[in-house]
C-alpha cells in the first residue's frame, strides 16, 4: 500500500474503531454501517466536502446528510475526528446515554455539523432536496461568489427503499438539481438479512428513469472512490453513487451479515476486529498520527471560507441585499399585514380562509421573496400562489414557488430541508386529509425546530361532495398531539392574516393552517381599528369574541368555520335569556401557553363549557370538563362523514343552532 493509501485507511479504522467502542460501551446501537461506509466517508470528508469546523453554520458550507441516521457513529466520529468542539471524546464514550449529544439518531439542535434529524428512513435524503433547492435558489439570486456549494447524502439501502425515496427523487431529478449527490451504501443488507429477501428492484435504472446520473464504485477503494466523486461533480445531473461496501467492515466473523446491522458486536469480535485491522489503541483513543492527520482534515476548509467572507465584505452593496434576501421574515411580517388588516377592517370580506390565507399571502410574499411556496398538485385549490411567486424550474431557479406533483410527504420534507438549509421561508399546500400522507415529515418539523408552514385546506365535512375520504375528522386533532407545532384553524380573514404573522415569526414552531374551502363571515372587526399598532388576538390562542349580555350562563368555545355558528348559537341563547360568551380558539397550543389567570378569565371553570367542532371531540375535554361545573358538552363529528352538499351535511350531523340550543339547554336544566 502506498503511503496516501495508508493514511487514508488509518483514518478510516479511527472511525471503525470508534463506532464497535461506542455501540458497544452502550450495549446498543448500529455499527455495521459506520465501519461499512468509514473508507466512502473518509475520502469525502478529507478530500472533497467543503466544511469548516471552526465556524459550522458558515453560509456557503457544503451540506452533509446522513439520511441512514442509525448508523449515527458515523457522523459523530467525523464531527470529533475534524475537530468539531462537540462531541467529545467524553461525549463519545456517552453514546445513547442520557445527557450525552450523541443521541441514538443524529438530532440538528444538539450537534453543530449534523444538518438535519435523521433516523426514520428516507427523509434526511428528501430534506437534502429541500437543501439542494434553496442552494440553487439563492445562486441563482446572488452568484457563484456567495453560493456555491454542494449537498452530499450518505444513504442505504432502507432509505432508497421508502416511499418518499421515489417523490425526493423524481423531484430532484424534475428540478436537474446536479450539485446533490447522493452515496449509496450498497451493502446488500438489511435488518431482516439480504436485501434480495424484500427487494429485486434495478436502483439505479430507477434513478436514471428519474433523470439521475448514476456511477458505480468499490466503496473500499480510495482510487475508485474518487474517480466515481469526480464523475459525479462533472456530471450536470443529481448524482447517485452506489458504494460497493461489506457492512461491519473489519469484523472477521461478522462482516457481511445482518449481524453488525443493530447491535454491539461483542466483546470477542471486537479483538478480532482490531486484529484485523491492525488497530492497537485502547477503546477511544485514537494515535496521535491520526488523530493529526483528521485534523489536518478538519483544517482544510478554512481557507476557502476565509476566501468566501472576503468577497462578501469586498462589495458591501451586495452583502446588503444577501443579508436583507436571507434573513427571515419574524416579526415583521405582522408589521406588513397591518395595513391589509385595516383595509379588511374596513370593507369586511366573506371568503373562504384558504382563499383569506392567499389574500394574506400577497403582500407577504411581495414584502419577503424569501418565501418560497408550493403545492402537491392542488394550487388552485390551497390558493398558495400569488402574483409575486414565479414557478422554480430547471431552467429558471430564481422563482419562488414549486409545483410539488402529487408527493406530500416528498413536499413536506423538502420544505423541512429548505428551512435547515437557511435563508428560506418555505410554506406548502395541501388538503388537510393528506396531512396524513406527511404526518412524519411534520412531526420532524416540530422535532427539528423549523419554522415550516403547512397550508391544510378543505378542513372539515364543509368541503362537501367529495365525501368521507376527503374530510377530515381526526387530522386536527391528531395534528394537536404533535409537541412544538402550533395547529391553527382561523375562523375568518382577520384571524388568518393573524396566523399567517404567528408561523412567520416562530422560527423554530412549525405551523399548521387548517383552512375552509367554504366562504365564512367575517367576524372581526368592531374594535380592532382601535389599536395602533393592531393586536393580534390570535397569538393569545383564544379570546373572547363576543361577551353575554344577559347574566352568563355558557361559554361557547369554536374554531374555524364554527366560531360563526356559535355566535349565531350564542345569538338564540340570549333571546332566551341565557348569557353566552362566544370564544374563538384558533390555537390551542397558544392558549395552553397563557397564564392561569387569562385562560381562568376567558374559559371560567365556573360556567358551563361548550366546544363546537366539526372533527373529533376526543381532547376538548380539558377545556370543558372539570372545575366546578364538572361536565361540559362537547359538539363534534366522532364518525366520518358522508358525500352531499355542504349545507346538507352541518345540517345532517347536527352543526345548526336548532340541533345545539336543545342540548345546552338540557344541560343548563333549562
Amino acid at each position: 500500500m502506498t503511503t496516501e493509501t495508508t493514511r487514508l485507511a488509518d483514518m478510516a479504522n479511527a472511525i471503525r474503531a470508534l463506532s464497535m467502542d461506542a455501540v458497544q460501551a452502550a450495549n446498543s446501537g448500529h455499527p455495521g454501517m459506520p465501519m461499512g461506509m468509514a473508507d466512502v466517508a473518509t475520502v469525502l470528508f478529507d478530500e472533497y466536502l467543503k466544511f469548516d469546523p471552526a465556524a459550522p453554520h458558515w453560509d456557503d458550507r457544503d451540506r452533509f446528510v446522513l439520511s441512514a441516521g442509525h448508523g449515527s457513529m458515523l457522523i459523530y466520529s467525523l464531527l470529533h475526528l475534524t475537530g468539531y468542539a462537540r462531541p467529545t471524546m467524553d461525549d463519545i464514550r456517552n453514546f445513547r446515554q442520557l445527557g450525552s449529544p450523541c443521541a441514538g439518531h443524529p438530532e440538528n439542535f444538539l450537534l453543530d455539523g449534523v444538518e438535519c434529524t435523521t433516523g426514520p428512513l428516507g427523509q434526511g435524503l428528501a430534506m437534502a432536496v429541500g437543501m439542494a433547492i434553496a442552494e440553487r435558489h439563492l445562486n441563482a439570486k446572488h452568484g457563484d461568489d456567495l453560493v456555491d456549494h454542494r449537498t452530499w447524502v450518505i444513504a442505504g439501502d432502507g432509505c432508497l427503499m421508502e416511499g418518499i425515496n421515489h417523490e425526493a427523487v423524481g423531484l430532484a431529478g424534475h428540478l436537474g438539481l446536479g450539485r446533490m449527490i447522493v452515496l449509496w451504501d450498497d451493502n446488500n443488507i438489511t435488518i431482516d438479512g439480504s436485501v434480495e429477501l424484500s427487494s429485486s428492484e434495478d436502483v439505479e435504472a430507477r434513478y436514471r428513469a428519474s433523470k439521475w446520473h448514476t456511477v458505480r464504485c468499490d466503496g473500499h477503494d480510495p482510487a475508485d472512490i474518487r474517480r466515481a466523486l469526480d464523475e459525479a461533480i462533472a456530471d450536470p445531473r443529481p448524482s447517485l453513487v452506489a458504494c460497493k461496501t461489506v457492512i461491519g467492515k473489519g469484523a472477521p466473523n461478522k462482516q457481511g451479515t445482518s449481524a453488525t446491522h443493530g447491535a454491539p458486536l461483542g466483546a470477542e469480535e471486537i479483538e478480532a476486529a482490531r486484529k484485523e485491522l491492525g488497530w492497537s489503541a485502547e477503546p477511544f483513543v485514537i494515535p496521535d498520527d491520526i488523530a493529526a492527520a483528521w485534523k489536518k482534515t478538519g483544517e482544510r476548509g478554512a481557507a476557502a471560507r476565509e476566501a468566501w467572507h472576503q468577497r462578501y465584505e469586498a462589495d458591501k452593496d451586495r452583502a446588503e441585499a444577501y443579508e436583507a434576501s436571507t434573513t427571515l421574515p419574524g416579526a415583521d411580517a405582522g408589521a406588513v399585514l397591518q395595513d391589509y388588516i385595516r383595509g379588511l377592517v374596513a370593507e369586511p370580506k366573506k371568503v373562504a380562509t384558504r382563499k383569506a390565507s392567499e389574500m394574506a399571502l400577497g403582500p407577504l410574499t411581495e414584502a419577503f421573496p424569501n418565501m418560497i411556496g408550493g403545492s402537491a398538485d392542488l394550487t388552485g385549490s390551497n390558493n398558495t400562489k400569488t402574483k409575486s411567486t414565479g414557478p422554480i424550474t430547471v431552467d429558471n431557479y430564481d422563482g419562488s414557488y414549486v409545483y410539488y406533483g402529487i408527493r406530500e410527504f416528498g413536499m413536506a420534507a423538502a420544505m423541512n430541508g429548505m428551512a435547515l438549509h437557511g435563508g428560506i421561508a418555505p410554506y406548502g399546500g395541501t388538503f388537510l386529509i393528506f396531512s396524513d400522507y406527511c404526518r412524519n415529515a411534520v412531526r420532524l418539523s416540530a422535532l427539528q425546530q423549523v419554522g415550516v408552514t403547512y397550508v391544510f385546506t378543505h378542513d372539515s365535512i364543509g368541503l362537501g361532495e367529495d365525501g368521507p375520504t376527503h374530510q377530515p375528522v381526526e387530522q386536527v386533532m391528531s395534528l394537536r398531539l404533535i409537541p412544538n407545532l402550533n395547529v391553527m384553524r382561523p375562523c375568518d380573514t382577520i384571524e388568518t392574516a393573524e396566523c399567517w404573522a404567528i408561523a412567520l415569526a416562530n422560527a423554530h414552531t412549525p405551523s399548521v393552517l387548517a383552512l375552509s374551502r367554504q366562504n365564512l363571515p367575517q367576524l372581526r372587526g368592531d374594535g380592532d381599528a382601535d389599536w395602533a399598532p393592531l393586536k393580534n388576538m390570535s397569538a393569545m390562542g383564544a379570546y373572547r369574541l363576543k361577551s353575554a349580555e344577559a347574566a352568563r350562563k355558557v361559554v361557547l368555545i369554536a374554531t374555524g368555520s364554527e366560531v360563526a355558528l356559535a355566535c349565531d348559537v350564542a345569538k338564540a341563547l340570549e333571546a332566551d335569556g341565557i348569557g353566552a360568551d362566544v370564544v374563538s380558539m384558533p390555537c390551542m397550543e397558544l392558549f395552553e401557553a397563557q397564564d392561569a389567570s387569562y385562560k381562568q378569565d376567558v374559559v371560567p371553570d365556573t360556567v358551563l363549557r361548550v366546544s363546537i367542532e366539526a372533527g373529533t371531540t376526543l381532547g376538548w375535554e380539558r377545556f370543558t370538563h372539570g372545575g366546578s361545573v364538572a361536565n361540559g358538552l362537547n359538539i363534534g363529528l366522532d364518525r366520518f362523514g358522508a358525500s352531499a352538499p355542504a349545507e346538507q351535511l352541518f345540517e345532517r350531523f347536527g352543526f345548526t343552532v336548532d340541533a345545539i340550543v336543545p342540548q345546552i339547554k338540557a344541560k343548563l336544566g333549562e
